[in-house]
């Protein structure tokens, strides 16, 4: 104790002088942490760290997308009784029958559908004092009227000069003229050159006709073209096209157009 009081100023000041040091050791850690807590957050706000974005969830815009590739369609025809009311008609025996379903052009069912054929055939060779002729038959199955369709002779010579009037017109005869192996010509409507020889015709399929009946009546209607008129169900029609595939029919009342597709 005697030590303490004699020497307690240079005591107090030792404990000072340490805690001092201590303080400016302290110090130095705190300054270091300090600063790169300091670059730490300066880094971030400059340079943040960029994470991968996650699979962006499209379900609801692939699915809304398939739907607009199918529309939907309303049937404003066949089961709409708002503004299409049903029709009844009398059947042959007197009875009442619901038309949409039973009557009417889309019944109606083709049976047969032929081509109309553009025929040209060499038929004979003419000689006589004036030269050489060639007898050509023509015949054409999509004419519009009766007399049309019989087969015509034309009769045509090598120094024949073209006429815009003639189906045809000979541009060349191969091998003897009394007896030629075959003639070529050149066919007005579409400028066409094809050849012909005896027993070998030319043949393209100008058209098409067609046989088809209609049951609630028990009609049936052969060879029918595009311009014939037909009657059924109360109602005129007139066919306004025939293909390899199909009849259309239209209803002279109200234009409207029906479809029968031909199955063989």
């Amino acid at each position: 104790m005697a030590f303490l009081k004699k020497h307690y100023e240079k005591v107090l000041l030792g404990l000072m002088l340490a805690g001092l040091i201590g303080v400016l050791v302290f110090m130095l850690f705190y300054i270091a942490a300090d600063t790169a807590d300091m670059t730490n957050k300066r880094l971030s706000y400059i340079n943040p760290p960029v994470h991968a974005l996650t699979n962006l969830d499209t379900t609801l815009l692939d699915s809304a997308l398939l739907r607009s590739k199918s529309p939907y369609y309303l049937d404003l025809e066949t089961t709409n009784k708002v503004f299409n009311p049903m029709e009844w008609q009398k059947s042959l025996d007197g009875k009442l029958i619901l038309a949409a379903t039973r009557t009417g052009s889309q019944v109606a069912e083709v049976t047969n559908i032929a081509p109309l054929n553009l025929v040209i055939a060499l038929d004979s060779v003419m000689t006589n004092e004036l030269g050489v002729r060639y007898v050509i038959l023509v015949e054409r199955q999509a004419a519009t009227t009766a007399a049309a369709r019989h087969a015509a002779r034309h009769y045509v010579s090598k120094d024949d000069k073209p006429n815009a009037k003639d189906p045809f017109s000979l541009v060349a005869v191969k091998g003897p003229p009394e007896n030629p192996d075959a003639l070529v010509l050149k066919l007005t409507d579409t400028g066409e050159s094809i050849t012909l020889s005896l027993g070998k015709p030319f043949q393209r399929v100008d058209g098409y006709m067609a046989d088809f009946r209609y049951d609630p009546e028990r009609k049936a209607f052969h060879n029918r073209r595009v311009g014939d008129k037909v009657a059924f169900g109360g109602v005129d029609y007139v066919i306004v096209e025939v293909n390899k595939n199909e009849l259309i029919l239209q209803d002279q009342s109200n234009q409207k157009k029906t479809s029968l597709p031909f199955v063989p």
